[in-house]
Parts: structure tokens; C-alpha cells; sequence
């Protein structure tokens, strides 16, 4: 597929400063594009590489125009518009409609004709499957499940039992979805299983990375809300609600219970204990650790940075002499009267 400038421009809202009969037919980056892919330059880090570029175009903001040496699409976002540009270009394959020799559909599911059933996956008793649904090779879906339209599990897919998907979701390879929330409670002779009773209910345009898990509630349904993001490994509890719109990086996990507000983005390897509040438009630094509610939106974060190791032994070292330290401290200020309910003010 291809398209020319002009098209690019009026779809998107780009003013162009070119020819518009310019055609692309492939995206690429600064440095490796060609006259017949359109490239686009959102972080300053790259800037450097504008000047040389032989790209068909370059999508950019308007104080970069004058710097760039082909035909530029100017826009307010241009990641945003070079996301949507990519998108028409590279239009994702669908399975073609039908179910495979291979596949074992129960005779009470719901198979509609535009649907696509993989070979070697497994449709169990009462799911129903939307129209366009694709289930890939491999992927189970368990009894009592249900897929809006549109939505499509890539493959070895695992929907345990009840769970249901809203429309056009796209799980990716090896995510598990359903499986039992870690409920357990401690007796004399070791650990009991609690039942977990619940399912998960996930809402439209959702999409779940490989190797990523959502587990069921435990008495009522674990809540996935529309247009949520979940990246490769992510762990989500049981009972665990995610508002709208919200985005969770690699390595992301979230302990039960726990309620994420709308429009979040949690960077990799953060996390939250379980029970906890979030406030709508909070975002996490990378390793950032909830470990109590946050009730006003905004940047957070709590691990170190990097340091050359010898800084960072030091620091560390610091760290385990904090306690003591602090008693030193205070010892010293009762001394000097300054302390805490001492009633005189220490000078400077």
C-alpha cells in the first residue's frame, strides 16, 4: 500500500511543504529512510540526524520545518500522527474466516461464519464468539467465555472459564487471562486454598502483551476498563481495577484488590500493593512502589538512579548507617534543647 502526501496531509491535518503528489509506502527511521518511506522526528535526541535524511517526508512540529531537507508534514503530535500514518501502511493480517481441522469446538459454543479458529485451538462449552472473532493456533478458551466483535487472540492464548473480552481487543501470545487469583489462608497445618469464585471482565480496544496475566476475582470479577494497554509480563491480581485509557509498562505488577484510576501510565517494573487507591492521571516512574493510596493525580517515583558502582556501594553503605545516625541525631538535639516539644527554635 501507498499513499501520497496530500492524502497524508488532508487525513491528518499536516500542513505540507512539498509536493503532494510525493508517494510512501513504508515508514523508517531518520538515518535508514529512503525516497519511499516517511520517517518522522519527535525527540530532540534525533535531531542531529535531520539534516542527512532522504526520507519521502518527515513528520515534524512546526520549529523544525525550516531544518528539514525533503518534504515535511508539519502537526502538532508527530508521533501521534506518524502512529496513525504507520497504522494505514501496515494494515494488520487477518486470519482468513473458518475453523481449522485441528481445532476442537464444543457443539454448544457460538461460532459465527466470519469468525477464525486456529489450528490446535480448543472452544469450550457455551463460549460465544463475536463476529470477526480470531482465535489463534494453540490459544484454549474455556467454557462460558465471551469475545466481542472484532477482538482477536494471536495464539496460545489461555481465557479460563467466564472470562469475557469486550470488542476489538488484541491479546497477544501466552497471555493468560482467568487463572486463579493467589488466595490463600494460613492454618495450623499450612496454607488453604481460597475458591476463587469471580472472573475477569475486560472492555473494548484493550490490548495485552506476551506472557501477561490477569487473574480472576476472587468473589466478584477482576475489571479491565476500554482502551487500557498492558505491555509483555505484567502481573494483575485478583479483584485488581484498572480505569480507561491507562497504560502499564513491562514488568508492571499490581497486588489485589488494588483500583487504578483513568488515564494512568505505570513505567517499567513499578508496581502497587494490594488495597490501595489511584488517583485518575498518575504516573509512575520506572520501579516506582505504591504502597499507599494516591489521591491527587501527578509524576511519581521512588527507585534510585543509576550510579557508577563504587557511588552506589557508597551510597548503600550511607543507607544502613541511617538509623543510627538518626539517634545520634536526636540525642544531640535533646542535648542542645532543640528537639521536638522543646519550645525554643534552634538558630541557624
Amino acid at each position: 500500500m501507498s499513499l501520497s502526501l496530500g492524502e497524508i496531509a488532508a487525513r491528518f491535518g499536516c500542513e505540507l511543504h512539498g509536493d503532494p503528489d510525493i508517494a510512501v509506502s513504508r515508514v523508517a527511521t531518520l538515518a535508514n529512510a529512503g525516497p519511499d518511506a516517511v520517517s518522522f522526528l519527535a525527540n530532540p535526541a534525533y535531531r542531529s540526524a535531520l539534516a542527512d535524511t532522504a526520507a519521502g517526508a518527515v513528520l515534524l512540529a512546526a520549529d523544525e520545518a525550516d531544518a528539514c531537507p525533503v518534504p515535511a508534514l508539519v502537526c502538532a503530535d508527530p508521533y501521534l500522527t506518524y502512529a496513525r500514518v504507520a497504522s494505514l501502511l501496515y494494515p494488520p493480517r487477518l486470519p482468513e474466516p473458518g475453523v481449522s481441522d485441528s481445532a476442537t469446538v464444543d457443539g454448544s459454543a457460538v461460532v459465527p461464519a466470519s469468525a477464525a479458529v486456529g489450528p490446535g485451538a480448543r472452544i469450550g462449552p457455551g463460549v460465544v464468539l463475536g463476529e470477526h472473532v480470531a482465535v489463534g493456533p494453540n490459544s484454549v478458551v474455556e467454557a462460558d467465555c465471551r469475545l466481542g466483535e472484532g477482538t482477536r487472540l494471536v495464539a496460545g492464548v489461555t481465557l479460563c472459564r467466564g472470562v469475557r473480552l469486550g470488542a476489538r481487543c488484541l491479546i497477544h501470545p501466552g497471555a493468560v487471562i482467568g487463572a486463579d487469583g493467589f488466595g490463600i489462608a494460613r492454618a495450623p497445618e499450612g496454607w488453604v486454598k481460597v475458591p476463587q469464585v469471580g472472573s475477569v471482565t475486560i472492555g473494548d480496544d484493550v490490548e495485552i502483551g506476551a506472557n501477561s496475566c490477569v487473574d480472576r476475582g476472587a468473589i466478584e470479577d477482576t475489571v479491565i476498563g476500554d482502551g487500557v494497554r498492558i505491555d509483555n509480563l505484567v502481573q494483575i491480581a485478583h479483584n485488581v481495577r484498572i480505569g480507561e485509557h491507562s497504560a502499564l509498562a513491562a514488568m508492571v505488577g499490581i497486588a489485589g484488590s488494588t483500583e487504578v484510576g483513568k488515564r494512568c501510565l505505570f513505567g517499567g517494573a513499578s508496581g502497587a500493593v494490594g488495597h490501595v487507591k489511584i488517583a485518575d492521571d498518575v504516573i509512575l516512574g520506572g520501579r516506582c512502589m505504591v504502597t499507599s493510596d494516591i489521591r491527587k493525580p501527578g509524576m511519581y517515583g521512588s527507585a534510585m538512579p543509576h550510579q557508577e558502582i563504587a557511588a552506589y556501594r557508597r551510597s548503600v553503605a550511607r543507607f544502613r548507617q541511617i538509623d543510627r545516625m538518626a539517634r545520634r541525631l536526636k540525642q544531640l538535639e535533646k542535648a542542645l534543647g532543640i528537639g521536638r516539644g522543646s519550645g525554643r527554635k534552634g538558630s541557624d
